[in-house]
């Protein structure tokens, strides 16, 4: 679901973790596993409410910094559930308004692909930012990885044509005026079920049958939710 890292004291364990569970593992890169990625190889200063250091100063840390970039933005799957096959897509923010499953995995894919090539280092430079505000296919260049990265990795709050509103992070009271819940805009659930983290104000509810928040704050002292994908049943661990 994202956010691997940089989510409390043992980033460091879960990456390992993971690592070693490899094949038996779907894993999605958050703006955190990024900005991780993106501090190992120098290309972002280390903020002040980081709990990389133990990772960063770990002997595997290119190990691990390596076998994170390869990793996708999104994953796609049809799965044998209770109610027959039913399509899963896993992304640890959003989508942009009419984005399709297909644009979706295509504009993740250019993304990945710029992680995982020769010129990495350039990307990660130009990862941060908020601008462009909305997704407009004539976007080039680093503005449209950046503008992917943010809707696939950040995105909270959008309008109708999709500008980006990234700098409320709070729950459904804080949307400024004229914007809305990105899934209030998605046109993909008609198609697949959509799981996302990144939102923990949320607490797991977005009022979408087929749209479902999976991150309840365990890390501000909430529960940690997983869902098992065959019959949608709900399992809670308290912090």
């Amino acid at each position: 679901m994202g956010d691997i890292v940089n989510r409390g004291p043992r980033s460091l364990e879960t990456l390992r973790f993971l690592q070693d569970i490899d094949d038996s593992v779907k894993i999605v890169l958050g703006n955190h596993d990024l900005h991780f990625i993106a501090m190992h190889e120098g290309c972002a200063p280390l903020r002040t409410k980081d709990t990389l250091s133990k990772l960063l100063n770990a002997r595997d840390c290119h190990e691990l910094s390596d076998w994170l970039r390869q990793k996708p933005l999104v994953y796609f799957d049809c799965l044998d559930t209770i109610n027959g096959l039913e399509n899963f897509l896993m992304v640890h923010a959003g989508v942009a308004p009419r984005w399709s499953i297909q644009k979706t995995l295509n504009l993740a894919a250019e993304v990945e692909l710029a992680l995982r090539g020769h010129n990495y280092r350039e990307f990660l430079k130009n990862m941060y930012g908020d601008h462009p505000l909305w997704w407009h296919d004539k976007l080039e260049g680093q503005d449209r990885l950046r503008t992917i990265t943010n809707y696939l990795t950040r995105v909270r709050f959008c309008d109708e044509v999709g500008s980006l509103q990234l700098s409320v992070k709070e729950g459904l009271p804080s949307a400024p005026s004229g914007f809305k819940p990105w899934y209030e805009y998605e046109k993909i659930s008609s198609k697949a079920t959509i799981l996302f983290g990144h939102w923990a104000a949320l607490e797991g509810h977005t009022g979408k049958r087929r749209v479902l928040a999976l991150d309840t704050g365990y890390v501000w002292g909430r529960e940690l939710t997983l869902m098992r994908l065959e019959d949608h049943r709900y399992y809670s661990v308290s912090n």
